[in-house]
């Protein structure tokens, strides 16, 4: 009886364990690539280019207007009171230092403006990504791009080719 009873247990843990690796579905995807052919990416990128083009022309006219302060101050320098080169100094070291903080913010703008841009492409990769999972019956889909995956067995899919023609991508 015990003997009987330990063979059924045995066999429907078996037969459990087996409908459950069965029942998982594995996919991965290059989310780089699928990114890379989004179409409004290379408009996303065009107006990422003209911003930093803008931000560039501000810096770089600081910067002019910053030298020519520096080449006045030093043209002048033997001619100016002791009262006026200090006050001509501060001038130069404000101006260096309201630089450095346009640089800065200008580099923040420039994460800002970009995470503005490529967020709604990111968002409509990822919803497509899981609408194709889901409606195929995947259980987990691994992306290739981050690097983590060390190895895909020949049972995962590749579900790029589903999510390209869920975004209508050919």
């Amino acid at each position: 009886m015990k003997r009987t009873l330990g063979l059924l247990l045995i066999t429907v843990m078996v037969s459990v364990s087996s409908t459950f690796a069965q029942n998982y579905k594995f996919g991965h995807i290059n989310s780089s690539e699928l990114l890379s052919i989004m179409p409004d990416r290379d408009s996303a990128m065009l107006e990422l280019q003209n911003y930093s083009q803008m931000l560039q022309q501000e810096i770089e006219a600081l910067q002019i207007e910053y030298q020519n302060k520096v080449a006045a101050y030093q043209e002048k320098e033997q001619t100016y009171s002791d009262l006026v080169r200090e006050s001509k100094l501060k001038e130069i070291q404000e101006m260096q230092g309201r630089m450095q903080e346009f640089q800065m913010t200008a580099q923040q703008d420039y994460q800002q403006k970009e995470a503005e841009l490529f967020q709604p492409i990111m968002d409509e990769a990822q919803n497509a990504i899981e609408k194709v999972a889901k409606a195929n019956g995947f259980t987990y889909v691994f992306d290739l791009s981050a690097g983590g995956l060390v190895y895909f067995s020949e049972e995962s899919v590749d579900i790029l080719p589903l999510v390209k023609k869920e975004l209508g991508i050919e």
